[in-house]
């Protein structure tokens, strides 16, 4: 895959609450997802629920410092696995500065600890 992003991706173990915005009937609900990778500017992850491209999701981050960012992703990309799972890539939809800050912050400690 060629790399578009201008941030660099870092994994992160995390679990997302989605509900998707452009359904004013959508409910709330939990979704298993695998997070692959999360950026300052986005999220990918794998998940066994379709999304629709286009659709800005409502959700909620947990970081590794258990801080949960409420934040809004809009999926970009969808690419349908042979085991019937989706991967999902995201962007953040009007991400407050602060927040984008401690993902960078992260970053910084990732990069420390690869040497």
């Amino acid at each position: 895959m060629i790399e578009k992003r201008n941030s660099r991706r870092m994994s992160l173990s995390a679990h997302l609450l989605i509900k998707n915005m452009n359904d004013a009937s959508s409910k709330e609900e939990e979704t298993e997802i695998e997070v692959l990778d999360v950026s300052k500017t986005g999220v990918g992850f794998m998940c066994d629920t379709p999304l629709s491209i286009g659709a800005v999701y409502e959700t909620k981050l947990t970081l590794w410092t258990d801080e949960i960012i409420h934040a809004f992703l809009k999926v970009v990309r969808i690419e349908q696995t042979q085991d019937e799972r989706y991967i999902c890539g995201t962007i953040f939809i009007g991400l407050p500065e602060i927040n984008a800050k401690r993902i960078e912050v992260y970053d910084l400690l990732n990069r420390i600890d690869e040497g």
